[in-house]
């Protein structure tokens, strides 16, 4: 996710805390932007998960998987 995004993500949670509070469309746009922050941050996880190995006392290593 780019940093500008993210900026603007932070910009909107600070102005939701004032008084001056946010608009229809500053909340739409909001909830946008964390859904695809979340998206972003799930499929990095996910990523990087699937790269990692278990390595055992006894040297072998076993690629991590999913359960159920």
């Amino acid at each position: 996710m780019e940093q500008a995004r993210i900026d603007r993500i932070n910009e909107l949670a600070r102005k939701a805390k004032t008084a001056e509070g946010l608009t229809e469309e500053e909340m739409a746009e909001r909830d946008v932007l964390r859904r695809e922050y979340i998206d972003s941050y799930k499929s990095s996880l996910t990523a990087h998960l699937d790269n990692t190995y278990i390595q055992h006392p006894d040297g072998t290593r076993r690629k991590l998987r999913k359960k159920g």
